[in-house]
């Protein structure tokens, strides 16, 4: 791992992440990049379009104007605080650089993550106090359109000792593996193979569980197996907190937007549930 890309809007949930990111730093002495981007939405609300009716043209040419320059002190302040955080946990000046872009995250996301090994992101953004049981507005659109693993970090920063891989034998749960295995700072961490029964499966949970176990035996890596019962994103939460877990690893939004309309999305509903951090691969 050579470079970490931290997101970051200036909130509590940020803050976290660039404590993650540190600590990840340090295992691995990686380079980070600490992105904050103005939302072009704002500069376009209905409400100050309807001021330039009303006002005339240049009126609201001269509020979009005032708006631009509120962002740039934001930028500011935003930096200042991500780099105090960063290098209070211990990572040098010049290991840190900062980005500001206007724009969509989302649009931004492929161009700084093509040179990113791992992408952070906190769970909640700037509206943490609002809507508590939802996600950041951007975070579900990001992970979808990443293809570098992304870890979705929680409320509270913890040094992570303990990893929970929820394992349902798809291609991004190998990627995870695969990712796992190559880079020291989790290889060489407690980990615990998950597998959850649906339905009367269990021969089929095994034979993934094994099949598992198998490849990461060949990587040098050994973990606790588990087989779990009961619906997905309630076996999974509870073992995460029942076990102490720090870190919950999986393959996310691996079925059709067509079946997730219809039955719900279990990445989402963990990311909801776990109160933990969630390293994601799709």
């Amino acid at each position: 791992m050579k470079n970490i890309l931290i997101c970051t809007d200036g909130s509590s949930y940020a803050q976290e992440a660039c404590l993650y990111g540190a600590w990840l730093s340090q295992q691995t002495n990686a380079r980070i990049s600490v992105l904050y981007v103005t939302d072009l939405r704002q500069f376009e609300i209905p409400a100050v379009a309807d001021f330039s009716g009303s006002l005339g043209i240049q009126p609201f040419e001269g509020m979009v104007a005032q708006l631009h320059e509120v962002e740039e002190i934001k930028a500011d302040f935003v930096k200042e605080h991500a780099l105090k955080t960063l290098m209070d946990a211990g990572i040098d000046a010049g290991q840190i650089t900062f980005h500001h872009e206007t724009g969509l995250l989302v649009d931004l996301m492929s161009d700084y993550a093509d040179v990113a090994d791992l992408v952070l992101m906190g769970k909640r953004g700037e509206n943490v106090n609002f809507a508590t049981e939802h996600l950041g507005s951007m975070l579900e659109r990001v992970l979808r359109s990443l293809d570098k693993p992304c870890l979705v970090t929680n409320r509270k920063f913890k040094p992570i000792e303990k990893i929970a891989i929820a394992y349902d034998g798809g291609a991004s749960c190998q990627k995870a593996l695969d990712y796992l295995a190559a880079n020291k700072p989790f290889k060489t961490l407690e980990m615990h193979l998950l597998v959850c029964v649906e339905g009367h499966k269990e021969a089929q949970a095994t034979a993934r569980l094994e099949e598992a176990e198998s490849k990461m035996h060949k990587a040098g890596v050994y973990a606790k197996c588990q087989i779990l019962n009961g619906e997905v994103e309630t076996a999974i939460a509870s073992y995460v907190k029942r076990s102490a877990i720090d870190l919950l690893v999986l393959g996310a939004y691996g079925h059709s937007r067509i079946r997730e309309l219809l039955i719900g999305s279990t990445t989402t509903e963990l990311l909801r549930k776990c109160h933990v951090p969630v390293l994601c691969f799709r």
